[in-house]
């Protein structure tokens, strides 16, 4: 039998899969990740860790896998027990064993478990389908705007023939009226060549600008198969970390626990019966695995080394 196998099918569904005397797999949601030097996309997942000393036996692996081979719940235990010697043997042997889908252990050279978890599933049911994606730069055009200048043409000089004295005399009447007519005109004909550059200079400009607007309506950025929306829910605080302080057969017995505990100053906790019988009593419980490790720590050594974590939304 694989126990590999069993230990998959059940991170799926659970926070912490124990095997007795051996150690827990435990998982914790880590939401989605964008990583910029490499333009990837991650989705979010569960990420999968090893703690060597939770290994009491909480029953959930022992009834999955007694109803998974159709066999009692004390063969299935047996069956365990076989397979988690096995795996010590080969452990303190080849010095690393392997577990499908799940990572490897191996000795460090202080003999501690070292956990590598393995990153070709993932556990987040929520996450189902979605993969890793990788996005290229995206590249955007940048438009200068050009206008074209219309230069200005010299004016015509106009040089007076010379003519007698007589002639001038002659004409005098005549090019002192012209004279009236050619000013008028000069400065008539000055307004109207001005109105003309200024109407093109629009022109132009107004084109200008019509043509950078076009380009900018028609510049799209195209993502090749773009990453699928993901929906992120954020769920109340919960505190499913709890250090259990014993659990008795009699009620009795849970209560002056209970009652010694909160006398030291502990945020003690007396649990109903469980599926076993049994009255559990709590130190206290907790947010994070963290902080119920370091204070589980503490206990053992302060209070009580038979203090055990219990991982379980009450």
């Amino acid at each position: 039998m694989k126990l590999d196998q069993y230990i998959s099918q059940l991170l799926y569904r659970y926070q912490c899969v124990t095997v007795p005397e051996f150690g827990a797999f435990l998982t914790e949601i880590q939401s989605a990740q964008l990583h910029e030097s490499s333009h990837s996309f991650y989705p979010p997942k569960k990420l999968v860790s090893f703690n060597a000393y939770l290994k009491n036996n909480d029953g959930l692996l022992a009834n999955h896998i007694a109803q998974a081979e159709k066999m009692s719940y004390e063969v299935a235990v047996t069956v365990i027990q076989n397979e988690v010697n096995s795996l010590k043997h080969k452990l303190q042997n080849e010095g690393v064993i392997s577990l499908k889908n799940i990572g490897e252990l191996t000795l460090n050279s202080e003999k501690n478990l070292v956990f590598i978890p393995a990153d070709q599933v993932n556990y987040l049911t929520s996450s189902f389908g979605l993969s890793t994606y990788s996005s290229p730069a995206v590249k955007r055009e940048i438009f200068t705007e050009e206008i074209e200048i219309v230069e200005e043409e010299a004016p015509i000089a106009f040089v007076p023939e010379k003519r007698s004295t007589s002639n001038l005399l002659k004409y005098a009447a005549v090019f002192v009226l012209g004279g009236s007519l050619l000013g008028a005109g000069g400065f008539f004909g000055n307004q109207y060549y001005q109105k003309q550059i200024q109407a093109e200079t629009l022109a132009v400009q107004t084109k200008v600008q019509k043509q950078v607007e076009r380009k900018i309506q028609e510049a799209t950025f195209f993502i090749a198969n773009p990453l699928p929306s993901v929906t992120l829910t954020v769920s109340e605080s919960k505190m499913p970390y709890h250090i259990v302080a014993g659990a008795f057969l009699q009620e009795d017995n849970a209560e002056k626990m209970y009652q010694e505990l909160v006398k030291l100053g502990y945020n003690a906790k007396k649990i109903t019966k469980n599926k076993h019988g049994l009255f559990p009593v709590l130190y206290g419980s907790f947010a994070t695995y963290s902080e119920a490790q370091t204070e589980m720590e503490r206990i053992k050594k302060s209070h009580n080394p038979e203090a055990w974590l219990l991982i379980e939304e009450l």
